[in-house]
């Protein structure tokens, strides 16, 4: 039987409409689920949390979060790059989820945040600080940077563990300056940053929010933040650029994502919906309390930080030779 041109364009029509995931105009017409790749409590997982809660008054439907920690956010996302891609599962990620983890495990790691996972929305940004435990003779960069070259290999720093912002932000930081002080990882954050206060270790380039109490009792000092630009929280800190430090950035960030072939119609309604959320006055207060700064914006912004956070950090684990487990 020989088709009509017209019954052929609506037999092509039909086969493309169904080589694509089903959308439905009416999305979301059940619950949604935020993956974090964290325990419950953190500053990924309250972030979800803010955003989950005014999500679902705006579209309609439940919004839960889902903890799924472990493997450096390894398993949370290989468990929404598996999900299908319909906009009922999603993620929240970080720089180091999508953008330092394929340089750390190459070939090892069981997905490609460029091919397997489509942006949403570029949620926050948070910076760092440099800071130093007070018998360090350093009030600046400038005078860290003498100290450092004054005692090769005498000084360490330490960091929340290995292939983390904290080990990456100095390796990049020594690499640059040709300094030489020793790196001592730690299971997280919390217990790299108790070691500088007790003065095991002399520094540390540690999450802004983290830090600043320790730093507001006197238990430790802090030098600049590794940001672009001063922060206005702390008008007062200089960045490590300003101190010499050139082109210096170590920020770190979170990103909503959905499955690779998400429909563009779900994805644009998700990231205007989320989008809207985090310019709400109260939505920002609350985040400006952890620290974070509110980004937004379309879908390509996470797309380039992926893309050249990549690339940057792959350097910075290659060149100082950072392997991982």
């Amino acid at each position: 039987m020989t088709l009509s041109p017209l019954n052929a364009l609506a037999a092509v029509a039909l086969l493309v409409a169904g080589a694509q995931p089903a959308w439905s105009a009416d999305y979301p017409t059940k619950p949604i689920k935020i993956v974090v790749p964290y325990a419950a409590g953190g500053s990924t997982d309250t972030l979800a949390r803010v955003v989950a809660e005014r999500l679902g008054k705006r579209l309609g439907q439940a919004v839960v979060v889902e903890n799924k920690p472990g493997a450096s956010e390894q398993i949370a996302i290989a468990s929404v790059t598996k999900a299908a891609p319909d906009g009922y599962t999603i993620l929240l990620s970080t720089l180091s989820g999508l953008a330092v983890n394929p340089g750390l495990y190459g070939a090892r790691l069981p997905y490609n945040p460029q091919k397997d996972l489509t942006p949403i929305v570029l949620a926050a940004t948070v910076p760092s600080v440099v800071v130093v435990h007070p018998s360090v003779p350093a009030k600046n960069m400038t005078e860290l940077g003498a100290y450092l070259k004054s005692k090769p290999g005498a000084v360490s720093y330490a960091s929340a563990g290995p292939g983390t912002p904290s080990h990456l932000g100095m390796e990049y930081y020594k690499k640059a300056n040709g300094f030489d002080p020793v790196h001592v990882p730690y299971k997280g954050g919390a217990p790299a940053l108790q070691e500088v206060m007790g003065g095991q270790v002399q520094l540390m380039m540690a999450l802004v929010p983290e830090a600043m109490p320790m730093v507001k009792s006197g238990r430790m000092r802090a030098l600049a933040v590794t940001t672009t630009k001063r922060l206005a929280a702390y008008p007062e800190l200089p960045t490590v650029s300003e101190s010499g430090g050139k082109d210096f950035d170590m920020t770190f960030w979170y990103a909503f994502m959905a499955p690779a072939a998400t429909p563009a119609e779900i994805v644009t309604t998700l990231n205007q919906a989320i989008d809207s959320i985090l310019a709400e006055k109260e939505v920002r207060s609350r985040l400006d309390e952890m620290s974070l700064d509110v980004v937004g914006g379309p879908p390509t912004k996470v797309t380039e930080l992926i893309k050249n956070d990549s690339a940057k950090w792959k350097k910075v684990i290659d060149d100082a030779g950072i392997k991982v487990d």
